[in-house]
């Protein structure tokens, strides 16, 4: 009866030891990642969790299956503006499957063809015929290159591929983000080029040993450019949980297997394996969250007037699309704790202007790099995300439509549908560190 009762006294420690474990590990291994309050902001992780998982998730998700958010235009095959690229990516999950034209529905290729026609006849007919029909060529082109600037001048990104004759239409939904196996020196050749060059690293952050950067904040640095590094810190962040979350576990001939792989999330984010850096940069996350939610609650009066239209040349379908859309706005305006954009680019007006710029500039080189990346699909997704985070940007940054029509905020499909796939991505991403909070818990 004595070694009954010790052998029962032994399984009622071990049961006991296992659950402080897992309530260890789920307080301080993962939790002090991604809780209490943000930085630079009014908010916490907790109440960005509650709302995005249980309100702004589904809709998302819902809007982007949709045919007018599934179908993005790119030029994969612009050359690298910064180095000599060796050779693009062989790997079989690197390749990226462009639509045939009759994939795409009409009404969205219709709608992009009447755009370069209409804004032929307007340059013919308003910058010519109105000035003086005799003026020279190189006056004519001039006068594009003058409009072509006044139209991007607000822009943080690049956002050519839509007229480019080299640019496909892609359906996102076939060419998922995930581990491609693109890895090793030329992936990080990338990264480099964005954190020392164009990202306002702080001076206390060193190159690094380990897959991401720092969020240190370092004394004397402004908080623009404070910010405008935790929005990559936190790109850069959230494109390592999609990789972490559709990882390619099995590959056998017949059969992909792909799945959450925690190995991989914990290399990336724990505590004690990325020397306190993983915490600051899933904070990061949040912070970029905070950023593209906030977009697209200012974008909501220009999505609400009656000539913004979602063409597919469906006009049921259309109309049930707006419908969700503003759904998805009004959604994010309930949100209470949105980050104050009027806390950036504040003080002596010209001081601001320069500032402003230096960080539109640096963020259309960044945009640029992505023409660097040599995996296609991770080109394809690294030119997305970043011209939907410069479209939020622009937005944040730019007049609103009450504002005199010369100033308006204006948006196209191509930044649209940037827009609402990135913060999908920042919005899965948070949803998956719900499930890999499991996940390490089930570990233990």
């Amino acid at each position: 009866s004595f070694h009954c009762f010790a052998l029962l006294w032994l399984c009622l420690m071990r049961v006991c030891v296992r659950a402080c474990v897992c309530v260890y590990i789920h307080r301080f291994l993962v939790c002090p990642q991604v809780s209490g309050e943000l930085d630079d902001c009014h908010c916490d992780v907790e109440s960005i969790d509650r709302f995005n998982n249980e309100l702004l998730f589904p809709k998302l998700q819902a809007l982007l299956q949709t045919d007018y958010f599934r179908f993005y235009k790119v030029n994969l095959n612009k050359p690298c503006p910064f180095w000599t690229s060796g050779s693009h990516c062989g790997l079989r999950d690197c390749t990226v499957k462009p639509c045939s034209p009759n994939e795409v529905p009409e009404g969205i290729r219709t709608e992009a063809r009447n755009k370069v026609t209409e804004l032929d006849k307007c340059e013919k007919s308003e910058a010519l015929g109105a000035v003086d029909v005799s003026l020279s060529d190189e006056t004519r082109e001039a006068l594009k290159n003058w409009t072509k600037h006044d139209d991007e001048a607000q822009r943080f990104c690049l956002l050519d591929d839509e007229w480019c004759p080299d640019s496909q239409y892609v359906d996102l939904l076939l060419n998922p983000e995930r581990f491609t196996g693109y890895k090793g020196p030329e992936a990080w050749k990338i990264w480099t080029s964005i954190y020392e060059e164009n990202c306002f690293k702080p001076f206390t952050v060193k190159r690094p040993l380990s897959p991401l950067y720092s969020s240190g904040r370092s004394e004397g640095q402004c908080v623009e450019k404070r910010a405008f590094y935790r929005l990559i810190s936190g790109l850069h962040a959230s494109i390592s949980i999609h990789l972490s979350a559709r990882y390619l576990l099995s590959d056998e001939w017949f059969e992909k297997r792909w799945g959450p792989n925690v190995s991989e999330f914990r290399s990336r984010f724990d505590s004690e394996l990325t020397q306190g850096e993983g915490p600051k940069r899933l904070r990061n996350l949040y912070f970029l969250f905070l950023i593209e939610l906030r977009a697209l609650v200012k974008a909501l009066p220009v999505v609400k007037e009656g000539s913004f239209k979602l063409f597919t040349g469906q006009p049921q379908e259309d109309c049930r699309n707006k419908e969700r859309l503003l759904d998805l706005l009004h959604t994010a305006r309930s949100f209470p704790l949105h980050f104050n954009e009027t806390s950036l680019f504040a003080g002596d007006e010209t001081e601001a202007a320069k500032l402003k710029e230096d960080v539109r500039l640096a963020f259309m080189n960044i945009s640029r790099i992505m023409d660097c990346v040599e995996c296609f699909k991770c080109r394809l997704w690294g030119k997305l995300q970043t011209q939907g985070l410069g479209t939020a940007l622009k937005i944040l940054f730019s007049e609103l439509p009450s504002s005199p029509p010369s100033s308006r905020l204006t948006l196209n499909r191509q930044e649209l549908v940037a827009l609402v796939n990135a913060i999908g991505r920042i919005s899965t991403s948070i949803k998956e560190l719900q499930n890999f909070r499991e996940l390490l818990a089930e570990d233990t």
